[in-house]
């Protein structure tokens, strides 16, 4: 029996509604869709106007940023432009912005021992979990253990050679920043958030990243919940914060395929090639910097509760595992912020 899940977990990923929490009256609220996922806004500004123009404008910078930069798949994304550019002796000329972004996964590369690792285009074309989520799951077959020993040969940020902003990408190899794409938008956004005066507060989510910001009229803390990975209607706890932060949360019930009892889900190890397997069910990473800390939650998924711990704090984020047991580890500093369900 094979079953396919995709799921926009709205705990993890959202303002708390229901029996989480509540979003305050005097916000304007805003939800679409882009990168794939669910976007939320709770935009609080005396002017109505200026509220809905700037999350027009949050959504122009996601579709942007998908559409012309990130995505792989996409024609017209540079991205896209740089992974048929594999083999090329020239190299190819980046842009500012995505060499620096590539710099810095590079360095989360090297600090993760490889746990995290943006040249993983091979595997991830070879799983096509995203596929599988347009047509059904019907008919899904794990990719061979000879198939994906071979495609290892063709990952490894290590194998990349970055002079400048130029980059020189090894034949058969292929860059895919979904790990990072949405916290990045967030570290935009909340640039974007500091040249608008006349908005005092925010929280924004773009699946399974979300950013406060400034704050609520009342005074209250922002209230992020994190899904209770085995019923994600429910949610696990909240996070209880004021001012801007980061929360970003990876787990393995968000895309999945179950076949003949297995679960294979879309945070792939790049050291096996396999769906990363270390007794772990969510991670959820604090940082003040949106793409750090979507690129940590998924370092810290596969290294697992200790060594990812260890990741996080030297970096200066806190981290949460919940693990497969339900057992719940937490770094010191995530305790002065997490409320868990009674």
């Amino acid at each position: 029996m094979k079953k396919f899940f995709w799921k926009a977990v709205i705990c993890a990923a959202a303002l708390l509604c229901g029996g989480c929490g509540g979003a305050d009256r005097t916000s304007q609220n805003y939800v679409d869709t882009a990168m794939g996922t669910v976007v939320r806004q709770g935009i609080y500004s005396g002017r109505e106007t200026t509220a809905r123009t700037f999350s027009e404008q949050t959504m122009k910078l996601l579709n942007e940023l998908e559409q012309e930069r990130l995505s792989w798949r996409l024609e017209t994304s540079e991205v896209y432009r740089v992974n048929a550019s594999a083999g090329s002796a020239e190299g190819y000329p980046l842009s500012k912005e995505l060499a620096g972004l590539l710099a810095d996964c590079i360095e989360l590369s090297k600090a993760s021992d490889g746990a995290f690792d943006i040249a993983i285009g091979a595997l991830t074309k070879a799983w096509n979990m995203d596929g599988w989520s347009a047509e059904g799951g019907e008919d899904f077959h794990a990719p061979s253990a000879e198939s994906l020993k071979e495609l290892l040969e063709y990952c490894g940020s290590e194998k990349l050679k970055l002079e400048g902003e130029t980059l020189f990408l090894p034949d058969g190899m292929g860059l895919d920043f979904g790990a990072v794409g949405k916290g990045f938008a967030l570290t935009k956004i909340s640039a974007l958030l500091e040249k608008e005066p006349d908005i005092t507060g925010a929280v924004i989510s773009v699946g399974g990243s979300v950013l406060t910001y400034g704050e609520k009229p009342d005074g209250t803390n922002w209230r992020i919940g994190i899904a209770n990975p085995f019923d994600t209607s429910a949610c696990m706890g909240v996070l209880s914060l004021k001012g801007q932060w980061c929360v970003s949360t990876s787990g393995d019930y968000e895309r999945y395929v179950e076949a003949d009892g297995v679960r294979y889900h879309h945070i792939l190890d790049p050291a096996s090639g396999y769906p990363a397997d270390s007794g772990v069910r969510g991670v959820t990473i604090l940082s003040k910097d949106g793409m750090l800390g979507d690129g940590l939650s998924t370092a810290c998924f596969i290294l697992g509760p200790k060594k990812g711990a260890e990741l996080a704090q030297a970096y200066g984020a806190e981290a949460l595992f919940i693990l497969a047991d339900g057992e719940l580890v937490m770094t010191e500093g995530m305790k002065e912020f997490w409320q868990e369900n009674e």
